[in-house]
């Protein structure tokens, strides 16, 4: 059976070494010390490995069940979400006026690590809560942050997030479910919804549903789209839980993964709503959620990832087979283990330099997001607007292909079920669909992240990568060589890319989406190029300082080395196939495909 343990050096590393979070002028952050966090992230990691992982098989070899319309989930799922809620992992960025810690957003992502690696299908359940908490919490009216938050906040209700007809995903301007005024200013919901995750379970008393619905007489299109609260329970005016709504489970889908988590098709038929925000500006409210969402599920690409590839680095160290060809490094066994072998050396090391560079990236767009919020910083803001579809889309693509590279280490037994690593494999690969599929993630990138405010957050993502390069050059040979001179040639192709378009894309706007999928992956690979940089220079930081554990730091700077050895300069390539245009790609009629 596979096992985990949660990465805290390197979490902590990036915390404090990288980020310096307690140094930084963020409301809460200086009381993130390195007792405090490490705390935090140790405590979590220990009810993932203990709790939360030993259920993960059990999660989808069970899958969940619709009994006479009610979900129940795996065994031990029930007691394990008892102990998250006990423990207070539902609540830790929450606000303490509706029961929450208030500790940094930056703390809920290092703390949900874990939860993610060990058991993503039981993660989503509190995962969308906390993503519906806050469309509420941002939009909602005090009354319904009243009514619904302090239940949420402790997880004794749930939420989800309805969007997807059956009939359209992407485009929400098609939807059909509507919504009927009343007199008493609640509104009668009715359509259907699927992909609905954690859309019903026996964990929780109620489920709060974020639905998207059309109001009647509204204008056409996403323009008419507003956002709705539908309790599974209607909430009396005292709190307590009155009748059912008109809120039902149609079926539950069989999917490919996260078979522990209830993917349900939602019936609405005359369901008691209450409107979020303002009317027909529904998508304003619910991309609050998407978006943490969305970093949410980047998460997820490299935390499947990570624990796929602790259970590699072990099957590789034990499995015996073949010979070390410059020397049996084993000579008392049959064979070398065959983490010997050069070709397993490099599979693992593309796992591990993604793992972290994914890690540091990831923890970087929390930060971006805390000071956006807490310090109204608008430049973090549009930060963090421009990353957010390449942490989405760059993070699970490449977690999904690490994961794959990790059942590859184990040969056959990767491909028989018993070993576990075709889970990972399996649950790694929705995080490439919802939230918005891949593809829409590099339209939204290109087509509308680029532009946005004249182009003034692209701009100064450069001149953030230009600043590093001058205020570190110079300080260490090895450093410039092995890192700093990698990350600005990958630069200047990423603006190489970004003048294609501006020069190609207004003449004919196919070639600038032809190449939206590349280019995304190209500012991924600057991403984690820039967060290797600044990583590898903490860690030369660390060594010249005198640091006591030198290997974990000269371990660093070597994973490092690798990525901008053997990884970056794939913006190249990128480049290369956006520069070709869209003719390649648009040659063939539709008929001849």
């Amino acid at each position: 059976m596979p096992s985990y343990t949660a990465p805290v050096k390197d979490m902590q590393f990036i915390l404090h070494d990288v980020l310096d979070v307690a140094g930084q002028d963020i409301p809460g952050y200086d009381e993130l010390d390195r007792d405090f966090t490490g705390a935090v992230i140790e405590e979590a990691g220990k009810l993932a490995s203990e709790v939360l992982m030993p259920l993960n098989s059990v999660g989808d070899q069970q899958g969940c069940v619709l009994e006479n319309g009610v979900v129940r989930t795996p065994d031990g799922f029930k007691e394990a979400f008892e102990m998250m809620k006990e423990g207070g992992w539902t609540a830790l960025d929450c606000d303490p006026e509706y029961g929450g810690q208030g500790l940094p957003y930056l703390m809920h992502t290092a703390a949900q690590e874990p939860f993610v690696s060990a058991n993503m299908a039981f993660n989503m359940y509190q995962g969308l809560t906390h993503g519906a908490y806050s469309a509420i919490y941002f939009h909602g009216s005090d009354e319904q942050k009243q009514t619904y938050l302090p239940k949420m906040t402790t997880c004794e209700w749930t939420g989800t997030m309805n969007l997807t007809e059956p009939h359209c995903g992407t485009d929400l301007g098609l939807m059909r479910t509507k919504a009927v005024p009343q007199d008493d200013s609640s509104y009668k919901i009715s359509g259907q919804k699927i992909f609905i995750s954690a859309g019903d379970h026996d964990m929780a008393e109620n489920v709060i549903h974020l639905v998207l619905a059309k109001i009647p007489g509204g204008p056409d299109g996403i323009k008419g789209v507003s956002l709705f609260i539908v309790p599974k329970f209607i909430v009396k005016e005292d709190g307590s839980l009155g009748e059912r709504n008109g809120v039902s489970v149609g079926k539950l889908e069989e999917k490919m993964g996260i078979h522990g988590n209830a993917t349900c098709v939602m019936n609405y038929d005359d369901a008691t709503g209450y409107l979020v925000g303002e009317m027909h500006k529904g998508m304003r409210a619910m991309f609050t959620m998407m978006n943490e969402a969305r970093l949410g599920v980047g998460l997820q690409g490299y935390a499947q990832a990570e624990v796929a590839y602790q259970n590699a680095v072990a099957y590789a160290n034990d499995r015996l087979q073949g010979r070390d060809v410059t020397g049996a490094k084993a000579p008392e066994k049959s064979a070398d283990p065959i983490i010997v072998h050069p070709d397993i050396r490099r599979n693992l090391m593309d796992q591990k330099s993604f793992t972290e560079g994914a890690r540091a990236f990831t923890y970087w767009g929390a930060y971006l997001i805390d000071r956006a919020h807490k310090n109204s910083d608008a430049d973090a803001d549009g930060l963090i607007s421009l990353l957010t579809p390449i942490i989405k889309g760059f993070q699970t693509d490449k977690g999904f292909e690490m994961a794959v590279n990790a059942q590859q280490v184990y040969g056959g037994h990767g491909y028989i079920e018993e070993w576990g690593m075709s889970q990972f494999a399996r649950d790694a690969r929705i995080a490439m669909i919802y939230e918005g599929a891949n593809g829409i993630q590099a339209l939204d990138l290109v087509g509308r992240k680029l532009a946005q405010d004249g182009g003034k957050h692209v701009m100064a993502f450069f001149d953030m990568i230009k600043t590093f390069a001058s205020e570190t050059k110079g300080q260490d040979e090895a450093f410039d060589r092995d890192f700093l001179e990698p990350l600005k040639a990958a630069s200047k192709d990423l603006q190489a890319a970004a003048m294609y378009f501006m020069q190609n894309g207004m003449k004919n706007p196919n070639n600038a989406l032809a190449g939206s999928y590349d280019f995304m992956h190209m500012f991924g690979h600057v991403c984690l190029g820039y967060m290797w940089a600044r990583m590898g220079l903490a860690a030369s930081k660390a060594l010249k300082d005198g640091a006591s554990d030198t290997e974990f730091y000269e371990t660093k700077l070597a994973t490092g080395r690798y990525y901008m050895a053997r990884q970056l300069p794939a913006t190249k390539m990128h480049l290369a196939r956006i520069e070709t245009g869209a003719e390649p790609v648009m040659a063939l009629e539709a008929a001849n495909f």
